[in-house]
């Protein structure tokens, strides 16, 4: 009954539960974790690719991402990021897809590859920050009398923990995965004793 329960069919619950629980809070505070979308967009490519196709999931998590954006503003958040720009989040996620689509042929998850995969998470989550604020810059229409350094310059200090952030709960869905798979390993050992 666990295998059945520890297969990899079940992987979009968990990452749609994770992404609608902390969208709300794009930042995180004592409260709320930090928005995990990008890291759910990253595992969706890694381990579900090939099972729902290629596009399927990547679709829906994108209209699920809008709804949940949506909603919030509906009930009360800041539409700040609303802008003609807010459409360049389709390219900051795919990246982040893209990222584990690469990274699925690393599922061995031994250290190497596991080092492997969290350096091109980072680099996936950079490319995703310059994506999402130099899209913003661009077209939102808020910064025109505001010079390209300049902004880069004030937006710099959200990328650590824009980063760090995605690279924890990679790291930790990582580790989670391979305890999962240890488990299923040693699940059919534990019924032969």
């Amino acid at each position: 009954m666990t295998k059945q329960w520890l297969k990899i069919d079940y992987l979009p619950i968990p990452l749609i539960a994770l992404m609608i629980l902390t969208r709300f809070h794009h930042f995180g505070d004592t409260l709320h974790l930090p928005d995990a979308s990008l890291a759910v967009f990253f595992f969706a490519g890694f381990y579900c690719a090939g099972r729902y196709g290629k596009t399927a999931l990547l679709v829906f998590l994108l209209a699920m991402a809008g709804l949940i954006d949506y909603l919030a503003i509906a009930n009360g958040t800041s539409d700040w990021c609303i802008s003609p720009a807010y459409v360049f989040l389709i390219p900051t996620y795919t990246v982040m897809w893209w990222a584990g689509l690469y990274c699925s042929t690393f599922k061995a998850l031994t250290l190497p590859k596991m080092a492997i995969s969290i350096s091109l998470v980072m680099l996936a989550a950079s490319a995703a920050f310059v994506i999402s604020n130099g899209s913003f810059f661009l077209f939102s229409g808020r910064y025109e009398d505001l010079s390209s350094m300049a902004y880069a310059l004030s937006v710099a200090q959200y990328f650590p923990s824009y980063v760090g952030s995605v690279l924890v709960y990679a790291l930790a869905g990582l580790v989670i995965v391979r305890i999962v798979k240890v488990l299923l390993v040693q699940q059919p050992r534990h019924h032969e004793v």
